[in-house]
């Protein structure tokens, strides 16, 4: 464990999405370190999913604060609802197939929650609403889809920066949340706590 010293703080990613990394890459940002946060991620009873994107997010956070006092840790979460419905990140086919039939020629709500926390500042953190419209799917396409698995481990049973782009309509918010981690919002974040420069 480090201590205060004029050594730098570093930038701790709270995450092992690949995802979200390449989209750090993307506006320049590397982290020093990457440490995924281990938490239950089960919603409360009657929990909003914008509600449940921000708690995860601060958790993830919080879990790794008294290892990384000294540092910025940045972590985030992705929750999928469709009306009031969180739908989870597909454990098998039939759940990948159950997401997909109520995604299919509806409009549903994707929320990510971002959390940062800096040495000497309290949590700040965000949430970013967008909205996206699939296409009606045939059976074939869900099929299709299934055998791809692409939907491993995607919130929603999908990824919309892979195949499944070809079933969105329409996309109203930001398509790097929709992927995993709203750029704008996140760079603005870390800037504010000193972690990145302009």
């Amino acid at each position: 464990m480090r201590t205060p010293s004029a050594i730098l703080p570093r930038l701790i990613l709270a995450s092992a999405s690949p995802r979200r990394l390449d989209l750090l890459k993307q506006i320049n940002i590397i982290p020093d370190l990457i440490v995924p946060a281990d938490i239950d991620e089960t919603p409360h009873k009657d929990e909003a999913a914008r509600d449940l994107a921000l708690r995860l997010a601060i958790e993830k956070a919080q879990t790794l604060q008294p290892d990384y006092r000294h540092d910025y840790i940045l972590a985030a979460d992705t929750v999928v609802a469709c009306g009031r419905r969180i739908l989870p990140k597909p454990a098998d086919r039939e759940e990948a197939r159950h997401c997909l039939t109520l995604l299919s020629g509806r409009r549903h709500t994707v929320y990510s929650g971002i959390a940062v926390l800096s040495p000497d500042m309290p949590c700040r953190h965000r949430v970013v609403k967008s909205t996206v419209t699939f296409k009606r799917l045939s059976p074939a396409e869900i099929d299709f889809y299934i055998d791809s698995k692409e939907w491993q481990g995607k919130a929603g049973g999908y990824a919309i920066q892979g195949i499944a782009a070809r079933f969105i309509r329409t996309l109203s918010g930001s398509h790097s949340s929709v992927v995993g981690l709203p750029l704008f919002e996140t760079a603005s974040l870390l800037q504010g706590i000193g972690a990145i420069t302009p």
